[in-house]
């Protein structure tokens, strides 16, 4: 694969654009690694992808903001992209309303230009609600689930 000057650019502002830090892709021919000053925020890990299609799993903290009901929390989406309940379609969804979640367990996956960002649980609790369809858009900020904070 080889890579021209604008499509590295264009990487670049896309990479910056959505707050990753770190960015790495790995075939036969090319390594490219991308790191950004900002904080451990977003982790990329490398996984090996046919060349016309790379893709890497990111691990992304999602934005918690407090729901109305002072023990429900919402757990929003840090990127736009696709909202997906499942690592893929033959899978179990990572959770159901009425899930027990633990702290940094993956509630779902947000793929944003072929990255798949796995969006964790910030605190222990019950899914209340789940706010999305699988496979719809979703923007950054949009609320995704509501959690129900553990006693």
């Amino acid at each position: 694969m080889q890579l021209t000057l604008s499509q590295l650019e264009s990487l670049l502002r896309t990479l910056d654009a959505g707050g990753a830090s770190e960015f790495e892709y790995e075939d036969d021919k090319l390594r490219l690694k991308i790191a950004f000053p900002r904080g451990a925020a977003v982790s990329a890990v490398a996984a090996r992808a046919p060349v016309s299609s790379p893709v890497a799993a990111v691990e992304a903290k999602p934005t918690v903001a407090a729901a109305p009901a002072e023990d429900l929390v919402a757990i929003t989406s840090p990127f736009v992209g696709t909202f997906y309940r499942a690592a893929s379609p033959e899978s179990a969804n990572f959770v159901e309303v009425g899930s027990s979640v633990k702290k940094g367990q993956t509630l779902c996956i947000v793929e944003a230009m072929k990255l798949m960002n796995e969006i964790e649980a910030e605190l222990a609790g019950t899914v209340a609600e789940i706010l999305v369809e699988n496979g719809k858009s979703v923007e950054y900020g949009q609320k995704l689930f509501m959690i129900r904070k553990a006693p």
